[in-house]
């Protein structure tokens, strides 16, 4: 069996006299996809930033197996006075990637994303959904071995934002990154991922761990079955018991 790419062992952070998570304990193993849901000010996001090394835990061990860490967050972040492709290529041009190899990525992960039409417009010409789409090419460029989500389609509309979880699915699929995802939405928590931890209001404590029972590729239609609605009812207690 393969160590976990990431390990969280009894893991509080606290800001000054706030505590915001207390006694963290999980994993994540290559190719996994992992959810964290909890009501807002629980510390999931700050899950997120002790994973990536923003933030320095108070007490606890943190252990992560790669440097290569692709960070999508809710705001698109794209530079207006870069074209798509520009903006998709940044993180390659600062890692000092040779002309060719930024081309050959660059247009790869264009297709990878469905952006190949739009490839020379400006941010402002894209919608929501495809601003998000151009978030995330811009991290598959490095090809990363854990990719940290907060929240990336939480401002979308609930069509694009239904539609981007079957592309981010898809891909998913077809590449196996390994992915820890922070949501809001239960529904959206168990279509994704392979596990979900339900987190208490803060200090943010984990409340329950759900195995989450289809297979990948994943039929957008399981979200209306009975086995979906059932895990959904379940999640769903424990964030209003502890929220």
């Amino acid at each position: 069996m393969t160590e976990p790419i990431l390990t969280f062992a009894n893991v509080s952070k606290s800001f000054k006299e706030i505590c915001a998570l207390e006694e963290i304990n999980f994993s994540i193993n290559q190719g996994e996809f992992l959810a964290l849901i909890g009501p807002s000010g629980c510390g999931k996001s700050t899950v997120l930033r002790l994973a990536s090394g923003l933030e320095k835990q108070t007490t606890g061990e943190i252990d992560l197996l790669t440097k290569k860490v692709g960070y999508v967050f809710q705001d698109a972040n794209l530079m207006p006075w870069r074209t798509v492709r520009k903006n998709i290529g940044l993180l390659a041009e600062l890692e000092k990637f040779d002309r060719e190899k930024i081309k050959k990525k660059t247009d790869e992960v264009l297709k990878l994303v469905g952006l190949e039409e739009f490839a020379n417009h400006y941010p402002i010409a894209l919608s929501g959904g495809m601003k998000m789409r151009a978030s995330l090419a811009r991290s598959l460029v490095l090809d990363p071995e854990l990719f940290l989500f907060d929240e990336p389609f939480g401002a979308l509309d609930l069509i694009t934002r239904g539609r981007l979880n079957v592309e981010l699915m898809q891909l998913y699929t077809s590449k196996r990154f390994t992915s820890l995802f922070v949501t809001h939405s239960v529904e959206e928590a168990l279509f994704l991922s392979s596990r979900v931890f339900v987190f208490s209001g803060r200090p943010g404590k984990i409340k329950g761990e759900f195995k989450v029972p289809f297979d990948y590729p994943r039929d957008p239609k399981i979200r209306y079955s009975s086995v979906f609605a059932k895990l959904s009812g379940k999640v769903g207690k424990i964030l209003e018991d502890y929220s």
